[in-house]
């Protein structure tokens, strides 16, 4: 009966399937990143400023939604000789369109375009991707696809923990001479042009030494087994659906709050600081830190390839201080020790994470909410959670006032994490065991006080009087949400801005056996 079943459940699977799999012997020509990019108008722009700082990085911190936009816009038009854009999602929307011809622009002046994007978000955009890898001087490759385009459920089905493994990088270089590196994908909600749900996030502006770095690193990726050129997957484009495509952008561009989106786009003072070739840069050292691409290959727990190690390294040992800020934070039983064990030696541990009324993720945050009781047994660490509304001068806030979009809503999707003032990691990086272990990321270290400062800054004033502070009820038993009224504290036994089935919902999700998935 045993051998039935099992017979009966494999003739499922492949009749799911299809009998679809990854097209086997793809040509994948290698190329590597231009290095004969002095002479450009970035690199002439910028030469006096990194001759001064030999060895060192220009960084400018992109916190606003609409700058980190304006920044890639910007960078791509000065374009003379290439972009590598490395994105875990690029939606079909207002700014990923906007973005996607910029990038055809660029091509158009004999720009080269390399463009690697992880497949896991793409279903539906096969006819875009097709439209802009048409172009000869663009190439599109896809990490870790999908083998059956129309049926993706089918693929998970029978090749899951290959498809449970993503490309969560996120980076912009442009000419080999100025990078964007963070949090944020390419679409509305990350740049603050959406309806529903803003994410707070953060990214960097780099130029100068870790430059060639982050080009080594997309090299890696671009040549790697996992990235298949589009056009295996998707097929050559047609002259119908590229005019359908075009014609469902110009539909976009011509929506008020497009419009509406550009104008305060270009309100934007890194904008006029561009537009007047005065990048204002902070000049620092710099290491990126990156998993190595083989990473989806191996088993998780083969950790030669993680780039958790190097990120620890870089970071230092906290010895006063440590400020995380990760919108999916699940310690694990490890984690949970050595924050409590740095917390006991005295050093200050402060996390800000979402809420469950904030986060997008709920299995996330019932991994996280079984070890909130013992991380604030540890005395010396606070728990803070992201409030689903937008604080009163925020930039969601002021896009709501400003008609751009119809929701001033915040979620959490910045991934920093500061040590003694002193040091400050941004990336792609989340303490949660799907960035440790199974997904690649990356980020930069920067040896920079003032940046870092910004952040401990936050802990220090905003975040406590913005945010829920989470802590022990007076007995121990249980955890308590705290938030700061015009009246007074308020306190919450449950989580605030959520209904008793959500919370259920949770509760059961905290009992199953899926932490390895998160």
């Amino acid at each position: 009966m045993r051998s039935l079943r099992h017979w009966w459940l494999s003739g499922v699977l492949v009749a799911l399937a299809g009998c679809a799999g990854l097209p086997p012997n793809v040509e994948r020509q290698p190329s590597s990143a231009l290095t004969d990019t002095a002479d450009t108008p970035l690199a002439r722009s910028l030469a006096a400023s990194v001759a001064a700082h030999p060895g060192q990085t220009g960084v400018y911190a992109l916190a606003s939604g609409r700058e980190a936009f304006a920044a890639r816009i910007a960078m791509a038009r000065v374009a003379a000789r290439c972009i590598d854009a490395q994105y875990y999602i690029w939606h079909d929307d207002i700014t990923g369109a906007m973005m996607m011809r910029a990038l055809l622009d660029a091509a158009d002046r004999g720009v080269r375009v390399r463009l690697l994007i992880d497949d896991n978000n793409t279903k539906g955009t096969d006819a875009t991707i097709a439209m802009v890898d048409a172009h000869p001087n663009i190439e599109v490759r896809l990490f870790n696809p999908f083998a059956n385009r129309s049926n993706r459920l089918a693929d998970y089905a029978t090749d899951f923990s290959r498809l449970n493994r993503r490309m969560h990088n996120k980076s912009f270089t442009v000419d080999n001479q100025v990078t964007v590196v963070g949090g944020r994908n390419i679409g509305d909600e990350y740049f603050g042009a959406g309806d529903e749900m803003e994410f707070a996030d953060l990214d960097v502006i780099a130029a100068g030494a870790v430059v060639p770095d982050v080009s080594t690193q997309f090299d890696a990726y671009w040549n790697s087994p996992s990235a298949y050129p589009s056009s295996s997957l998707t097929g050559a484009s047609t002259a119908a659906d590229a005019d359908n495509v075009r014609a469902r952008w110009a539909q976009m561009a011509a929506e008020p709050r497009a419009a509406k989106y550009v104008e305060a786009v270009n309100d934007t003072p890194l904008v006029r600081e561009l537009l007047a070739h005065r990048p204002p840069l902070e000049w620092m050292a710099v290491r990126l830190v990156y998993d190595d691409p083989a990473k989806v290959l191996h088993p998780p727990e083969q950790s030669e390839t993680h780039m958790l190690p190097r990120l620890v390294a870089a970071l230092g040992e906290p010895r006063a201080e440590l400020d995380l800020v990760s919108p999916y934070f699940v310690p694990g039983d490890d984690g949970t020790q050595a924050l409590r064990a740095l917390a006991d030696r005295g050093v200050q541990v402060r996390v800000l994470t979402n809420s469950l009324s904030a986060t997008d993720v709920g299995p996330v945050y019932a991994g996280y909410s079984k070890y909130r009781e013992a991380l604030l047994t540890g005395g010396n660490l606070k728990l803070y959670e992201l409030k689903r509304t937008a604080p009163e001068g925020s930039e969601q806030a002021d896009k709501q006032r400003r008609g751009i979009g119809s929701s001033s809503d915040a979620g959490l999707h910045a991934k920093t994490f500061a040590a003694d003032r002193q040091r400050i990691f941004v990336g792609s990086f989340n303490l949660d065991p799907r960035s440790a272990r199974l997904n690649t990321e990356m980020g930069v270290v920067l040896d920079s006080p003032a940046m870092a400062s910004k952040l401990s800054a936050l802990f220090d004033k905003a975040i406590p009087r913005t945010q829920y502070e989470v802590r022990l009820t007076s007995d121990g038993s249980s955890v308590e949400w705290v938030e700061q009224s015009p009246t007074g504290p308020v306190i919450y036994r449950a989580s605030p801005e959520t209904g008793a089935m959500r919370r259920a919902w949770i509760r059961f999700l905290s009992v199953m056996p899926i932490e390895w998935l998160l």
